[in-house]
């Protein structure tokens, strides 16, 4: 049985969203952005990383529409553009921090719940 071109689509667009979300630095940027703007400073002041490597990804995160950005002077504030985003980072990794942290592991069918939601 073939997928539906609709469906293909889904597929299609969730691995794109992983790819881009795919390394852990883009994951902290995403993080620290979830609360309000922060500029190239300020997160480098929360992340180790190269300025022009922080550069780079803030501009892939920016390509992929998943932060929106504002400049103000010399600066540029960046913005979480996507909550859907927020919400997957968000079960995935509170999900990997109960795993790792030695709590108790939760069945595979109840992994990756939103709000107690599938």
């Amino acid at each position: 049985m073939t997928a539906a071109p609709e469906e293909d689509r889904v597929f299609e667009s969730a691995a794109e969203l992983f790819s881009v979300l795919a390394t852990p630095i883009r994951l902290k940027i995403i993080s620290a952005v979830c609360n309000g703007e922060r500029n190239v400073s300020e997160l480098l002041e929360q992340i180790q990383t190269t300025q022009p490597n922080m550069s780079q990804h803030l501009s892939t995160l920016y390509r992929a529409g998943v932060l929106g950005k504002r400049r103000e002077g010399t600066q540029i504030y960046y913005r979480l553009q996507s909550e859907k985003v927020a919400m997957l980072c968000r079960a995935v990794c509170t999900q990997l921090a109960v795993e790792l942290d030695g709590g108790e592991p939760v069945p595979a069918e109840e992994r990756l719940l939103v709000g107690g939601q599938r």
